[in-house]
């Protein structure tokens, strides 16, 4: 600067670089927020995503003003290709997991973001029915994690943020997991991914809580020798119905289980087999019970009443119906198409496991052979050996008398014949009234014997009593424990009045267990009703067979955190 410089060159010298200065951090600013709302911007367009934004280039703040959305699967009947598949342009900002579904969306609020940088936008999570997102998952073959709803269910909103709530079906990925509750309102917040790969279901699968029921029914009426008579194949003649030739179902038919009416007369048969058909029923278990029954008639469906199976007036739930719900979650087990919408009720699966039947009971009612149990019983000997002594006795004596007759006078061996007479009639009044109360004596000290005799439990007594209805032709000789379950489960949904009598046996089997034991009219009503008491133990073999537990189970876990959250934020 030279000497000769005026203070107003000293000014501009030295104020404007300091002027350029002070406006450099505000000219940054702008630069930076223009830059930053472009970039914001276009992710909003990559993701398809309809917002407001705004910038304030003094402050370098981006406002941004997104939906959000309350969600619901689709109609899985109309829109299948939609429902079926993942949504083509997921978003692409953190906390939109939830649109790689296509869903039926409608807007409840708007939510407004202050942010600076473009990685601080987040998308709001949309709100969705709890049981909705699990079934739709479900639906689609995720598989609930164990471990996951356990902790959801007894820690709540301190469940880690990434504990996997549903798997793929693989088991190997993660589909649903906790998220963090930066957005949730005091709502469970959760995080989804999908994979088109993972899709191992279609439109013909069956929809989560629903169970296939499948039963062998005759289709040709036949002409019967006596009411509720037996075809050879061991089903009642009662339920045929009219002859189809054309079944293309019958050859595949005959190895399937067959349960005849509980009235029918084993001694009469047939010499004729009919064509046999499936008849399969579609049922619907939610928490409660069952709701619905649709008999499959090719692509229609038929409903079934079951009112007899549905809750009563009052919104208890009928015994008929829980035990059926509860054989359903049981057989579920077994053909890997689990209802995770019923959870069996502790104290049942209390009293399945617990050991009640005694096995001297089993042996008196003729369905277990006295060789199959521990020693029970007091052995009285050969009573028939005990009966031919007296009789030679009786004989010797007789022959003594005689003797003695033949060396009498005429007058004294008539009046010795009478008195022998008399006396032979009055021996075989004593023998016949001493060998009743002897028997009657023995039958009450044996009744007594088995009603205290070792106790088994349901799983022991049904393989007992599955052999015992196979030997009545009752069942098919090859059928299984899951494929007389099927058909106990249609009988329940076709015959109330088989339900009922089912329900009776197994309230009774539950009093039992906590009166402490079977009574002499227990025994008594099981005799009237054996062939309804042999499937009731084998209910209750296969409820106990099942793989809940006692002390808890994934479908009550699933259950109670439904209970728990009504809605749940999915981002």
């Amino acid at each position: 600067m030279s000497e000769n410089a005026s203070p107003s060159d000293i000014i501009t010298y030295v104020g404007v670089p300091l002027a350029v200065l002070g406006v450099a951090p505000i000219l940054y600013n702008t630069v930076i927020t223009l830059a930053t709302l472009s970039k914001v911007r276009r992710l909003l367009r990559k993701s398809r995503l309809v917002g407001i934004t705004r910038g304030d280039v003094i402050n370098h703040v981006i406002e941004c003003e997104l939906a959000r959305f309350s969600i619901a699967p689709l109609d899985r009947q109309y829109d299948t290709e939609e429902y079926w598949n993942v949504y083509e342009h997921p978003s692409l900002v953190p906390g939109g997991s939830w649109t790689i579904f296509n869903w039926k969306m409608h807007t409840i609020g708007i939510k407004t973001q202050r942010i600076e940088y473009a990685d601080q936008l987040r998308q709001p999570q949309a709100e969705i029915n709890f049981e909705d997102l699990l079934s739709y998952l479900l639906d689609l073959g995720a598989v609930p994690n164990a471990v996951g709803f356990q902790m959801l269910r007894t820690s709540g909103l301190w469940v880690p943020v990434g504990t996997p709530l549903m798997l793929s079906p693989d088991r190997h990925e993660a589909v649903l997991t906790i998220a963090p509750l930066d957005d949730s309102d005091g709502m469970l917040s959760l995080a989804v991914r999908w994979s088109r790969s993972w899709v191992v279901r279609g439109k013909s699968s069956l929809p989560p809580y629903w169970i296939q029921i499948k039963a062998l029914r005759e289709k040709a009426q036949l002409v019967q020798d006596g009411e509720g008579s037996l075809s050879d194949d061991g089903l009642s003649a009662i339920t045929k119905s009219t002859i189809d030739q054309g079944d293309p179902e019958f050859q595949q038919a005959t190895s399937e289980v067959l349960i005849p009416d509980d009235t029918n007369d084993l001694k009469t048969t047939k010499n004729y087999k009919a064509p046999l058909h499936t008849d399969v029923v579609r049922c619907h278990i939610i928490s409660s019970g069952i709701t619905s029954a649709l008999r499959e008639e090719g692509l229609e469906f038929e409903p079934i009443s079951i009112t007899h199976l549905r809750p009563s007036s009052s919104g208890l739930p009928t015994s008929a119906g829980i035990y059926f719900s509860c054989i359903c979650t049981a057989l579920s087990t077994t053909n890997k198409t689990v209802l995770w919408s019923y959870h069996i009720p502790t104290p049942l699966l209390s009293f399945s496991r617990s050991h009640i039947i005694p096995c001297g009971i089993l042996v008196l009612l003729g369905m277990v052979p006295i060789t199959s149990t521990p020693e029970w019983y007091t052995d009285h000997g050969d009573s028939a050996a005990e009966d031919r002594d007296l009789q030679f006795r009786r004989m010797r004596e007789n022959m003594a008398a005689i003797q003695k007759e033949n060396a009498m006078t005429p007058e004294q061996r008539m009046v010795a014949s009478r008195e022998r007479s008399w006396k032979q009639h009055q021996d075989f009044v004593d023998d016949s009234n001493k060998r009743r109360r002897l028997a009657v004596q023995r039958e009450e000290t044996r009744m007594l014997e088995a009603l205290q005799s070792p106790q088994w439990k349901a799983q022991l007594v049904g393989e007992h009593t599955l052999k015992w209805l196979k030997e009545q032709n009752h069942l098919a000789s090859k059928v299984e424990l899951p494929e007389v379950m099927d058909d106990v489960l249609h009988r329940m949904l076709t015959e109330p009045t088989f339900a009922n009598d089912l329900a009776e046996i197994l309230d009774a089997w539950k009093g039992w267990v906590e009166g402490g034991g079977i009574r002499k009219a227990d025994y008594l009503m099981l005799k009237e009703k054996l062939v309804v008491f042999a499937f009731a133990s084998l209910v209750l073999a296969m409820v106990c067979a099942s793989i809940e537990p006692v002390d808890g189970s994934l479908s009550r876990d699933l259950q109670e955190s439904i209970g728990i959250w009504k809605k749940v934020r999915l981002g």
